[in-house]
Formats: C-alpha cells, structure tokens, sequence
C-alpha cells in the first residue's frame, strides 16, 4: 500500500531559500540603520537620500537571490546574506569616511564608485548561477586555468607603475585593476582539478623521518614550482600578500587531498625561508618588516629611525583600535580618517575597531568565520573530489586573505595592502569575492540537493510513494 507524501525534489528547498530571504531583509536593514547613524552623528541630520540608499542596497541581493531560488535551489541559505551583510557595512563605512576624508583632505567620495562595483559584482554572481549548470564542467579545464592565471598573476610586473610600493594593479587608460584578485579563484580550480587527478601519487609515502613521512623527491616537483612562482611574484611584485595566499592555498589543498601533514610542514617551512630571504633585501618587503618590528620608532627624530622605515601608519593602526576600547566611540564618532589614504582599504577594520570596538571587530571576523564555514561545510557534504576541493580552497582563500589584512592591520604580521574582502574599497576585489560566492553556492546546491527518486516509487502525478 502507498500514501502520497509530497512532490519530488525538483521543485527546490523553500524553507532554506525564505530563510535566505529572511535574513537578506535583514542584513538591508542593519545596514540601513548604520548609514542613518552614522549621518545623524557626522552631520546632525539623516541623510536626505536614506529611502533611495536602503532601496539601492536592497534591489541587487534581491535579484541575487531570485536567481539563486531558480538556478541554485537547494544551496546553502546563509552564504548570500552573509556576502551582502559584509558589503553593505562596507559601503556603509566608506560613506562615512567620505564625509571625513572630505572635511579634512578635500578627497572625492568614493563610495558611488563602490556601489557600481557591488552593482556590476553582482551581475557576475548571477551570470556565474545562470551559466554554470554544474560546477564539475571546470574540471575540464584545469590548464587552461592555471595558464590564465599565470599570465594575470605575472602581467603586473611588466607594467609600469607602482601604486604605494607594489605592483599589483594593470592600467588600461583611465581604468585600473587588480588581477591577483581573480588568480585566486581561477588558481583554486587549477589545483582542485590537479589534486583531484593526482592526488593518489602525492599521498605515497617517503622515507620516516621523526615520526613523519616525508614526501618522495619527485612528487617535491609541484610544491617547489608554486613556491618558486610566489617567490617571483614577492620578488618582481613586491606583493607580500598574494605571494602568501597563492602558496598558503595550494598547501592546505594538498593536505586536503592527500592527509600528509608532511606537506604542510615543508610547505611552511619553504615559505618562511623565501619570505626570510626577499624580506632582508627587497627594500618594499623589508620595509614593511621594519614597519611591524619598530611601528613606534616612526616617531623618533628621523637620524634615530631604522633604516627602511617611512610610515606612521602601522602605528597610527594600533593607536586607532585602542582609542575603542571594547565598544567603540561610536559609529561616526571616531578619528579613522587620522590614517590618511588607508582607511579605504586594508585599513577600514581600524574604522570598526575605533567606532564600534573590539565587539564589532570581532562580529566582523565572525561573519567571515562563518561564511568560510559555510564554505568548509559544502565541502564537507558534496560527493565528489572535485567539489571537495573546489569548496575547500575557496573557503581557505578567503580565510587566508582575511588572515593576512587582518594580521598586518592588527600587528601580528607585517602589512601586505590587500584589500579586506567585501568591507574594504576596491572594485577588482568586489567583482572576484562576488564570483567566489556565486561558485560556493553553486557547490552547496550539488552538496545539499536530495537524491533523485526512483521513477518506480512514483505515481503518474509525479509523487513519491511510500512503500508500507
């Protein structure tokens, strides 16, 4: 005997995608209210164009997510609301020091560029959901991958111009952009779809050596070349941070993949000493080193100073986060813009950290500690190698990419100048997060959609059956 127990799984997850839109409203108003606060503290009034602001940062993840209800239907529900809570504080806080770095520097407002960015980020996330029927057609094309991304990862050293040390930009005209921004995914479906073909032959193991086994010599072959390619771009680039994030995520996919922890040590340990050797003589990298060491001596007479040192800015930094304290003078009620030119960029978490103190600092690595959870999750869930990996080191690519902004801002590492993920001004690295989103839902569709019902357990309407 059967019974009629619901329609087939092709019609989506309802629950998950109200939830998603739920807390989509949600995160609006949030960041609805501190575009509102933040006026009333700067100027005395609200602002003039609050309805058509809420509205503007309401209409884009609305369209992301009727998207995702049609061409992603069962994927995760909290990783879009969380890519939107994290870009609409951002742009939340770029107003707000416009109307500082205005009254102080005269600079351009800066946060209608960030809104067209976010604009234009999101019609690559919808066209990734409508184009990308399964995520597993990238794994055709795992050289053809890492050949373009090569060429980006390298084109900026041979262009001219250096923008606050390193070479990390491509001018186009009037137009500028960040490739390291999009190598880091195009980088990740490489290795995904290596590790995928080769990782049985990268898990052999070598000679035991204190406890561990150390890899063969020939399988050293693709850790050596990618932690030569990061030297280069250390070297020739003077960009700390992408040479650590292109070599920090290939290691933990390749511990990922084959479970030896052997490549995580040496993989470290490759790392520091080429960091060790380009920092003590490239002058950028070393005075960024000088920088984080002494961050004080800046304020020494200029013949007291370490060699190399130049910025007050790492300093400027440390006085910022503990003029908060634990909660914050207040959003809008802060100094941030004292930083000059850098509160725009990596250093807009010392904006959160004066104005909203260390609670809003550390709700801030919690929403990121949360997406890459969400992250790690899908890949936790999807079946197939590919997907794992795939999931996996677009997790832990935006994870080390926090960690090294993050780290450099706070102290704990030396600076690098990348851009803070959603939070931070800069249109390349909003379109390539964007992108990242939109395949990690991609992922968590595959890994969260139901198995296909037998064709014998259903009835001519189409409805399962149960069999009793």
């Amino acid at each position: 005997m059967g019974s009629r127990v619901g329609a087939a799984s092709r019609g989506g997850d309802p629950v998950s995608r109200n939830l998603e839109l739920t807390l989509l409203l949600g995160a609006v108003l949030i960041c609805g209210f501190g575009h509102a606060g933040s006026s009333l503290a700067l100027t005395g009034s609200l602002p003039p164009d609050l309805v058509v602001h809420v509205a503007v940062l309401a209409l884009p993840p609305l369209l992301c997510h009727l998207a995702v209800r049609r061409f992603a239907p069962h994927s995760d529900p909290l990783i879009l609301p969380l890519a939107t809570l994290l870009t609409g504080l951002g742009i939340v806080l770029i107003h707000r020091l416009d109307i500082a770095y205005q009254a102080r520097y005269g600079s351009p407002a800066a946060v209608g560029g960030q809104i067209m960015w976010a604009a234009l980020a999101v019609l690559g996330f919808i066209a990734v959901a409508v184009a990308l029927r399964d995520h597993r057609r990238l794994q055709r094309y795992p050289y053809v991958a890492v050949t373009v991304g090569l060429v980006l990862l390298m084109a900026p050293a041979f262009c001219p111009g250096d923008v606050y040390g390193a070479k990390r930009w491509i001018f186009l005209g009037p137009l500028s952009f960040q490739p390291g921004e999009f190598v880091k995914i195009v980088i990740v479906l490489f290795f995904a779809g290596y590790l995928t073909l080769r990782k049985d032959a990268l898990a052999l193991a070598g000679r035991r050596f204190m406890g561990m086994y150390l890899p063969r010599g020939r399988q050293l072959g693709p850790i050596a070349a990618v932690w030569v390619i990061s030297l280069l771009v250390l070297v020739l680039e003077r960009d700390l941070g992408t040479s650590l994030i292109f070599f920090g995520a290939f290691v933990i996919m390749l511990y990922i993949a084959t479970e030896r922890t052997s490549w995580v040590l040496f993989g470290v340990g490759m790392f520091a000493v080429g960091a060790f050797v380009v920092g003590s003589f490239e002058p950028h990298v070393h005075g960024r080193v000088v920088a984080w060491l002494h961050p004080m001596d800046i304020y020494l007479p200029p013949e007291q100073r370490p060699a190399g040192l130049i910025s007050d800015q790492a300093a400027q930094a440390l006085f910022s986060f503990g003029s908060g304290g634990m909660l914050g003078s207040g959003l809008g009620q802060g100094h941030p813009e004292l930083i000059g030119f850098a509160g725009r960029s990596d250093f807009i978490l010392t904006t959160v950290g004066e104005e909203l103190g260390l609670a809003g600092v550390m709700a801030v690595i919690l929403l990121y500690a949360l997406l890459a959870e969400r992250g790690l999750r899908t890949a936790v869930t999807v079946t197939d190698p590919f997907g794992k990996l795939l999931a996996a080191g677009l997790a832990t690519t935006l994870v080390l990419q926090v960690f090294v902004v993050v780290g450099g801002v706070t102290g704990l590492i030396p600076l690098t100048g990348k851009a803070l993920p959603f939070l931070a001004q800069g249109g390349s690295a909003m379109v390539a997060n964007w992108l990242l989103v939109a395949l990690l839902l991609k992922v968590s569709d595959t890994a969260r959609r139901p198995a296909p019902v037998p064709a014998a357990d259903l009835d001519a309407a189409g409805t399962q059956l149960v069999r009793r």
